[in-house]
C-alpha cells in the first residue's frame, strides 16, 4: 500500500478519431495486413465511458503483476461503476491505498492479491474499507521510461 497521485479526466475536451482496422493481427505467425479501414474510431469512448466519475492512477508495487498490472502501469478508474466480485478495485484499507481483486468467498468479501508472495486481506469490517472506483483499462509501456517522461512534462 502507497501514496497515490490522482490524475482527473473529467469530460475530453476533443475528441481522438484514431483509425480502426477491420483486420485482426495475429500474435503467432504474421500474416499481410489489410489495408481495409473499418471506421475511424474515439478512443475516449473506451477508457471513459463515464469521464465525469473516471480518474487516473499510477500503479506502485507488484502485488498484481499475475493480472499484467506492473509498477508505472496507468489505470483508468470509474468511480461510477459498482464494484462486485472478480473486480479489479482501487480501495482505501484502514487508511491506505491499494489496488485488488474484490472477490466473494462463500459469505465472506476479500481484497485478493494477483500474486503468491502477497496476502490477501479479508474484509471483517466493510467501515475499514472506502471502495474509489473500479479499474476499467491499464495502460501498460513497452517503452520503458515513455510514460513516466510524459507525465512529468505535463507538470
Amino acid at each position: 500500500m502507497t501514496s497515490v497521485e490522482l490524475i482527473e479526466v473529467g469530460p475530453p475536451t476533443t475528441t481522438l478519431w484514431l483509425p480502426l482496422f477491420a483486420t485482426l493481427v495475429p500474435a503467432g505467425f504474421p500474416s499481410p495486413a489489410s489495408d481495409e479501414l473499418e471506421e475511424l474510431f474515439d478512443l475516449n469512448r473506451i477508457l471513459f465511458r463515464h469521464p465525469e466519475a473516471t480518474y487516473l492512477i499510477r500503479v506502485a508495487g507488484e502485488s498484481m503483476k499475475n493480472a499484467e498490472i506492473h509498477a508505472g502501469d496507468l489505470l483508468a478508474v470509474d468511480k461510477h461503476l459498482e464494484a462486485d466480485h472478480n473486480h479489479i478495485v482501487v480501495a482505501v484499507l484502514e487508511g491506505e491505498c491499494t489496488v485488488k481483486r474484490l472477490v466473494r468467498r462463500g459469505s465472506s468479501w476479500w481484497l485478493q492479491a494477483e500474486n503468491p508472495d502477497y496476502p490477501d486481506y479479508e474484509i471483517t469490517d466493510p467501515d475499514t474499507l472506502r471502495i474509489w472506483g473500479v479499474v476499467t483499462h491499464v495502460v501498460h509501456e513497452l517503452i520503458p521510461g515513455k510514460l513516466t517522461a510524459l507525465l512529468r512534462s505535463r507538470d
